[in-house]
């Protein structure tokens, strides 16, 4: 591929970008659109949306883009919680970081490369992307030593930046688990595989086990119960037929309309249904037993304890001498529970584990097809030897770009949109008791599987395949590797630029549910807005996203500099357009409390030593001993500072500290707050019951007559939006105002 293949890839993306952004800065003004670009502020505060007309309306503005550049990381930990704060961390730190790469590759290492070899240079739009590559640098040559030189100062750049963003982002986790309000997971433990007593109950079993050996410190217990929709269906039809059998036994109480003396005086059928209702709620709930759900409780239970530092000593602690039995961890949140996975036996999920991973590796290999393929279009030469008829096609020049430059990324990218949910699909069969826990077993799997088919199958396919020489050692690899990764430089700049610039735009104008609104709006004739779902915000592509594309800039940032400002530019739009979404689109559901960094952390870790391993094959195909010597102490020293790194931090994400949870206890004991603390686990963890954004909306719609509107509502504080869906009861934002900021 040659330069002016790059740019007219280059220019459509631009393009794309420039429309879809314009189009969006016109959309979010119309009130039609509320639902779909202001979803968040519509659970925070709801209102009754207005419809004045103004040429504004229609025109493009970029303050969305500044608004979203004033909001403060405080203003996101309000609005968007402590994930949404770590997510931007990782973007920022990619801005930071390949902005020290761009300084140095472009005044160190491109004119190297570009005059790397005595020969003719043509003009710039028809040099080959190779020129400017590494690969353009001769065997044997003195100048390779800036290589090495800019090799270490990125890789030492990185560990600065990542050990205060680690250490900052610590202290943030912790300053979030201490200043929030009391979090009843904190006081809950999840207990899995009860044994089975024939003479009890899965209850009176947990209950005796726990007032026994935890005597101290257990204050209750609540059963887990089969949620499956087909089970809700059928507890919702036994309740039903309960309260209208406890109706129809009531004696001498028979319904009429007509007043009854027995009966104390006038009812009404639907009044008796009603008072037999509440009286069956009153007596049971959900959560008691009775002679319906005693048959539908699972092996599982979360137990309620009366300090912090009791619940997490138990969770930590071996209940039983055997193994399989008791097995107890810290419970999620109450909105973080996945229900229906903690009726799944404990016994069968190292078999989930292995199932979930043959059909992953068996997705790997059947995407093999695509990634292929793809690799055909950007080998021009192979394309028409293979298909002979489109030879004449492929003559012309703007053809021949298309198809060589922009087709392939575009083809992998609509392959690789199948991937997320798949790997959602794989993480909840894996039995995750967590949603969060879900999300980021899903992440992970498609960061493994993005970074190996962007990367090493495109690789591998391209140019190494072909050369069975690959197979005959291990110690080729790296050889190989350094041989490979310029070659496919130029399909990597291509694909930043249609997977990241684009997918942006796409990002910000939210294609799925604009299309769901039009329909609504259009066709089943609903003009409610309050009725529209809210999404949380998708960590699970999101965060592989922005790592493959770190991966991508650490491993070719001293092979193929020119890839580095394409970069540079994604994550800076990316820090804008995700803002957006996090203060204006997406509700945080729940979180995991900063636990995405370490993946983070991780991925990092592997991009730079993945990157100086095919430096120093590099060097070795290059005949330059120095620079081969130099860059193996520093593996060394990258792979000790990731031990350090995990051995200082990773701990504090996986278990909250005993001091700050003791410090905690006593506090709220001296406060006089455990007994209201008690009060709130049980109805905090009720398995049947609505969410909040649901309560919220469902009292929305109660004061919707009644709301008034603001004059220019983005100017509120995200933070203060908190408190109105805690304790207000006024909804009264008026967001066609807001849209027309």
């Amino acid at each position: 591929m040659d330069i002016s293949a790059l740019l007219t890839s280059a220019g459509i993306n631009i393009g794309v970008c420039v429309v879809l952004l314009s189009l969006y800065s016109v959309l979010r003004k119309q009130p039609s659109n509320v639902g779909v670009y202001f979803g968040r502020r519509l659970v925070s505060v709801c209102s009754r949306p207005s419809d004045p007309f103004s040429f504004e309306r229609f025109v493009p503005s970029p303050s969305w883009i500044v608004k979203a550049w004033e909001t403060t990381e405080e203003e996101i930990l309000a609005t968007g919680g402590m994930d949404a704060a770590v997510f931007l961390r990782m973007v920022v730190f990619s801005i930071r970081i390949f902005s020290v790469a761009v300084v140095i590759c472009f005044f160190l290492i491109l004119p190297v490369n570009y005059h790397g070899q005595e020969m003719r240079h043509k003009r710039i739009p028809l040099e080959s992307l190779e020129v400017f590559t590494i690969a353009n640098v001769k065997e044997g040559s003195k100048w390779l030593w800036t290589h090495c030189l800019a090799l270490y100062i990125i890789t030492c750049s990185a560990c600065i930046l990542l050990y205060f963003e680690y250490k900052s982002i610590a202290k943030m986790r912790l300053k979030h688990i201490t200043g929030a309000p009391p979090n009843p997971s904190h006081f809950t433990v999840l207990v899995r595989s009860i044994p089975r007593c024939s003479h009890e109950t899965y209850s009176e079993t947990v209950n005796k086990f726990f007032t026994k050996y935890h005597s101290s410190s257990y204050l209750s217990h609540q059963m887990v119960y089969r949620s499956g929709r087909v089970q809700k269906l059928m507890t919702n039809a036994e309740k039903m037929y309960m309260t209208f059998k406890a109706a129809a036994h009531e004696q001498n109480c028979q319904p009429s309309f007509m007043p009854r003396g027995l009966c104390g005086g006038p009812t009404k059928s639907f009044e008796i249904v009603s008072r037999e209702t509440d009286n069956i709620s009153g007596k049971t709930g959900f959560g008691d037993l009775d002679l319906a759900t005693i048959r539908k409780e699972c092996a599982a239970a979360v137990i309620f304890f009366k300090t912090r530092y009791a619940a997490v000593t138990t969770a930590e602690v071996l209940q039983s001498s055997n193994p399989m039995l008791w097995v107890s961890v810290l419970a999620p949140e109450p909105h973080d529970v996945y229900w229906s996975n903690l009726c799944i036996p404990y016994r069968q999920l190292w078999i989930r584990k292995i199932g979930t991973l043959v059909a992953s590796i068996a997705f790997v290999l059947v995407f093999l097809i695509p990634v292929t393929f793809v690799q055909g279009l950007t080998q021009l030469d192979q394309l028409q030897q293979t298909f002979p008829f489109l030879r004449g096609l492929l003559k012309k020049k703007f053809m021949n770009q298309v198809v060589t430059g922009y087709l392939p990324s575009v083809i992998l990218i609509l392959a690789l949109y199948t991937v997320p949910p798949t790997m959602m699909v794989f993480s909840a069969v894996e039995g995750s008791i967590s949603r969060s826990g879900r999300k980021r077993s899903a992440c992970c799997k498609v960061l493994y599987f993005t970074i190996w088919n962007v990367f090493f199958v495109n690789i591998f396919t391209g140019s190494v395949i072909s050369q069975l020489s690959f197979f005959s050692s291990v110690k080729d690899i790296p050889a190989q590797l350094a041989k490979a990764v310029p070659r496919q430089a130029s399909f990597f700049m291509t694909y930043v630029l249609t997977s990241g610039w684009a997918s942006l735009s796409c990002e910000v104008m939210q294609f799925l549910a604009l299309f769901c609104n039009l329909v609504k709006r259009f066709v089943l004739r609903i003009k409610d807005d309050s009725s529209n779902c809210t999404f949380s915000f998708p960590y699970h592509t999101e965060v592989p996203r922005v790592l493959l594309f770190g991966f991508l800039g650490f491993t070719c940032s001293i092979l193929a500099p020119l890839m580095l400002p394409f970069l540079l530019i994604y994550f800076s739009l990316a820090y804008l357009v995700y803002k957006n979404q996090i203060l204006n689109v997406y509700v945080p559901k729940y979180e995991s409390e900063g636990q995405y960094w370490p993946i983070a952390h991780n991925t990092t870790i592997f991009s730079l030593v993945l990157s100086q391993i095919i430096a120093l094959g590099v060097f070795g195909i290059k005949r330059s001993p120095v620079a081969s010597g130099f860059t193996i102490p520093l593996i060394i020293c990258t792979l000790l500072f990731h031990e350090y790194c995990r051995q200082r931090f990773l701990p504090i994400f996986k278990v909250v500290p005993a001091e700050v949870f003791i410090e905690m206890d006593q506090k709220d004991e001296q406060c006089g707050r455990m007994e209201e603390i008690y009060q709130k686990l049980h109805s905090a963890y009720r398995q049947f019951t609505e969410t909040p954004h649901e309560l919220c909306r469902s009292e929305c719609l109660n004061h919707h007559d009644d709301g008034k509107s603001i004059s220019d509502p983005e100017k509120l504080n995200p933070g203060k939006e908190a408190d109105q869906l805690n304790g207000s009861s006024s909804c009264n934002l008026d967001i066609a105002e807001t849209s027309k900021k």
